[in-house]
């Protein structure tokens, strides 16, 4: 008998627990020509703002060891540009869209969001809240300024909030309690890690901006870390985010206390990476004859620390 691989979070139905990890898959449609994206979990876009933003200026990808610096700047189209053809598209392809969101002030994401709340097909939003290669701060470093943010589009929202959050900080368990306890719907753990590199041939930085948020493989022991101590310490669900490179880093994860996860390096090297760790997935569930994916969700927190 095959596992059941659906999931419910946060009061939306998901044929299974893999996402798209936001910047890593374009709009989300463009890949359509690759890969069968309705057999996604979801499809979570690339972050919007209220206005186009043209990003950091080249060089703003850096390979490293095991992983990849970027520092992109959140380069988009803007949400007006976003709601007239990247969403009409998305809608067409039968997986569920989640919707990345960043400002610069808690006005900037709340009227991205009214706009987002006019329209049909979106099932949840994702603040991203950690971004670590702009200028200004990162959100939620700030907690009255997060805060004010998630009560402000949790106020304008129709659909579901998810904090996406930096593992930058001293407990990141506080920190998702923070998220929770503004009215955030689901946490997602957790963006890049603040990195840089040197080239030792020219003697410059490798990126433009210096440093920039570190991916890949590399960074996935801490972001597990980050689910397995804010799983005990919240009631909302949690996005798993950083390094899941096969099913058994999304199994892994699960374990941890993710409920479902985002993939972001790996679609990169193949889109079709997606799909594997799907089959991944259920296979290792196959293999261990467990009926369901939920059952292995926060698995490991019931061992005693």
């Amino acid at each position: 008998m095959k596992p059941d691989l659906s999931i419910n979070f946060a009061g939306i139905k998901f044929k299974n627990p893999v996402l798209t990890a936001s910047g890593t898959f374009g709009y989300g449609y463009e890949l359509a020509d690759l890969i069968f994206l309705k057999q996604l979990g979801g499809i979570v876009t690339k972050t919007i703002t209220l206005e186009p933003r043209f990003g950091n200026l080249q060089p703003r990808i850096a390979e490293v060891a095991s992983g990849m610096l970027n520092s992109i700047g959140l380069q988009n189209i803007g949400i007006r540009a976003f709601v007239e053809e990247p969403l009409e598209k998305l809608n067409k392809i039968g997986a569920p869209v989640i919707v990345s969101v960043a400002g610069a002030s808690t006005n900037e994401c709340v009227e991205t969001v009214k706009i987002l709340s006019k329209q049909n097909g979106i099932s949840a939003i994702e603040l991203n809240l950690s971004c670590p290669n702009l200028k200004k701060k990162i959100v939620c470093h700030d907690l009255p300024l997060m805060r004010d943010v998630i009560k402000g589009v949790k106020k304008v929202s129709k659909v579901p909030v998810i904090a996406k959050l930096s593992p930058l900080v001293t407990d990141i368990a506080e920190l998702a309690l923070a998220a929770q306890n503004a009215g955030a719907d689901g946490v997602t753990l957790t963006n890049t890690y603040p990195a840089m590199a040197i080239d030792v041939k020219t003697f410059k930085h490798k990126l433009s901006t210096v440093k920039g948020g570190m991916s890949g493989a590399c960074v996935k022991p801490m972001s597990v870390r980050c689910v397995y101590d804010s799983y005990g310490s919240i009631k909302i669900p949690i996005i798993g985010c950083g390094g899941i490179m096969t099913g058994e880093d999304a199994v892994e994860f699960m374990l941890a206390g993710a409920t479902m996860v985002s993939v972001g390096s790996a679609s990169l090297v193949s889109p079709k990476k997606l799909i594997n760790i799907i089959d991944e997935v259920e296979n290792i569930l196959k293999e261990k004859n467990i009926k369901s994916a939920k059952q292995i969700i926060g698995m490991l927190n019931t061992v005693k620390k």
